[in-house]
């Protein structure tokens, strides 16, 4: 057809050519090959009515990798194909299925050894399906973010077909190491590294036995003797959790809860962002029962995640992680800060966004959001009008000028706003730190220092509170201005509400995730804080059905595009 002749034009002008003569040596396969994808081409074109051009520029990956080669095969010469199994049975580190990239049926073809053109052309085109796949699903993720667990932008998303194109010519050129190729396209950033270590050593444990349950009973408190003691401590001395000391299963005084036990639970609470107050009370046990292969899913939903957010990687750039309640700023790949924050509750989630940080502004006041003035501060009012001026609040109308508390209605609240002056007392503290969003949300200081002690820090309306922000600032300013080190102290000594702008914008991020680990694979898992895990556990699980329910043979592959 003539549409696909000049998309082979297209492609002609931005592929490399790096074909070896020796992958040209079987014009019948080519032919084959070319005649299998042209067809699959036109009937995706009939069944969705747009034309096959347009098919072909949304990247149907198997039809560029090939049309790149000339249609060559790419698997016949030399351990290609074994190499590629290899690499494929390697993935399950990753949190992905190897069976899901059809190993089964390559391992079978591979044995059998090389056949008639027919059969040279399905093997290629199964392999290539799963290597292109493979390759897809470590750089970009399995699912669609914007389907699954989408995010607000205040610009356009990152140019999709394009980073799929990279990675497409890329196998083009690393067919003789298919497992460098998948190192080279999986994220290079250390929260995904370390939670895939975390993944391959929990993984390698449960081909062995669960973990065992520890039945329901009163609180355990240092020094009781109770049956459960000897399960809780064998479940420990198998948890991937961070213990002060090795836990071993036996001890002398088995059935006695005591210090070294203690110790040990007061670790496993703080890396399930419980309360470490070494007692074994409700939220204690029923994070110690999770069955393990309910956090192997777990962590493999929070693989897909992280690999989503490489996609957003900046030179520089400000990470928000809600569900662990924490903060960093990354230069050139790395964490040069980080810090603690307060985030917003259930009933007021923290939304997931990515935006850029565009101004600062030093000594805010605060307005207060229809939200809080309505369940938190009205009750306050109405029982003692004396709260504004405690608070150093004022009613002002919507064009700013001042009211009389007095003359309002607290009973039937309308046509005013409550603005809360600077000081070391405002809800924003010194300083916010402001990025475009419709939620209203910003990072700002807070009068509420004792929140950051605790281990679940999910208190806010939304906002992020940071600690130590002006660390934060320094870096903000340093990256995104000219202003001298004297500056910001200079700025907030004035006492007065100023907007600072950034001559070069931040990105900042604020996305979601409840597993991570540290670099020697130690697992912290956090509370599902806002029910968001069951969601892209459930997408996963179906596109995995879906794809086992893939008949292998190439009439119905070739018509399934990665």
């Amino acid at each position: 057809m003539v549409a696909f002749r000049i998309i082979l034009l297209l492609v002609a002008l931005v592929s490399s050519g790096g074909v070896l003569a020796d992958d040209r040596e079987h014009p019948e396969v080519e032919r084959l090959i070319e005649a299998a994808l042209e067809s699959a081409l036109e009937a995706q074109s009939a069944a969705l009515g747009v034309p096959a051009s347009e098919l072909f520029s949304a990247l149907d990956a198997k039809a560029w990798f090939y049309a790149e080669r000339g249609f060559a095969p790419a698997w016949d010469r030399g351990e290609r194909l074994q190499r590629l199994i290899a690499a494929l049975e390697g993935l399950g580190q990753d949190g992905l299925d190897p069976d899901l990239y059809g190993l089964v049926e390559l391992r079978s073809r591979a044995a059998e050894g090389v056949g008639g053109a027919d059969e040279v052309a399905c093997t290629d085109m199964l392999a290539t399906r799963a290597y292109l796949n493979a390759l897809l699903h470590l750089a970009l993720g399995r699912l669609d973010p914007a389907q699954v667990d989408p995010i607000w932008r205040s610009g356009d998303a990152p140019p999709l077909d394009s980073r799929r194109l990279r990675v497409i010519m890329l196998a083009g050129s690393t067919l003789d190491d298919p497992a460098r190729a998948f190192e080279r396209v999986r994220p290079d950033f250390p929260q995904y590294r370390d939670l895939r270590k975390a993944y391959a050593r929990l993984e390698a444990r449960s081909q062995a036995t669960d973990w065992p349950r520890i039945p329901q009973g009163p609180l355990l408190r240092e020094g009781m003797n109770d049956p459960r003691v000897s399960l809780l401590r064998q479940r420990l001395a198998v948890s991937p959790a961070i213990l002060p000391v090795p836990m071993p299963a036996e001890s002398r005084y088995d059935s006695v809860y005591d210090a070294e036990l203690v110790e040990a639970v007061t670790a496993f609470q703080r890396s399930h962002h419980l309360q470490a107050d070494g007692i074994v009370g409700p939220e204690t046990l029923a994070a110690l029962n999770v069955p393990l292969a309910d956090r192997l899913v777990q962590i493999r939903v929070n693989l897909e995640r992280l690999r989503w957010l490489a996609r957003e990687e900046e030179d520089s750039f400000v990470l928000v992680d809600i569900a662990g309640a924490e903060i960093s700023f990354f230069r050139a790949g790395g964490v040069v800060w980080s810090a603690r924050t307060q985030v917003g509750r259930p009933s007021r989630p923290t939304p997931r966004l990515r935006s850029e940080i565009t101004h600062l502004t030093f000594n805010p006041t605060w307005t207060v959001p229809p939200t809080i003035l309505r369940n938190d501060m009205l009750p306050s009012i109405r029982e003692d009008i004396g709260y504004l001026d405690r608070n150093r609040i004022r009613v002002l109308d919507y064009a700013g000028n001042r009211l009389d508390p007095e003359e309002i209605d607290w009973d039937n609240p309308s046509g005013f706003m409550l603005r809360q002056d600077p000081g070391s007392d405002n809800a924003l503290g010194r300083v916010a730190i402001r990025f475009p969003n419709p939620f209203l949300v910003y990072l700002h200081d807070t009068p509420s220092q004792r929140h950051f002690a605790a281990d679940r820090r999910a208190v806010s309306s939304g906002c992020v509170r940071v600690e130590r922000p002006m660390e934060l600032v320094d870096l903000l300013m340093a990256e995104g201005s000219d202003a001298g080190p004297g500056d910001v102290e200079r700025l907030v000594n004035e006492a007065r509400t100023h907007n600072f702008h950034l001559a070069r914008p931040i990105p900042i991020i604020l996305a979601y995730w409840t597993a991570d680990a540290d670099a020697d694979g130690n697992v912290r898992f956090r509370p599902d804080i806002y029910r968001a895990d069951e969601r892209v556990a459930a997408a996963l699980a179906e596109q995995t059905l879906a794809a086992r329910s893939l008949p292998p043979h190439c009439s119905r592959f070739v018509s399934r595009a990665p």
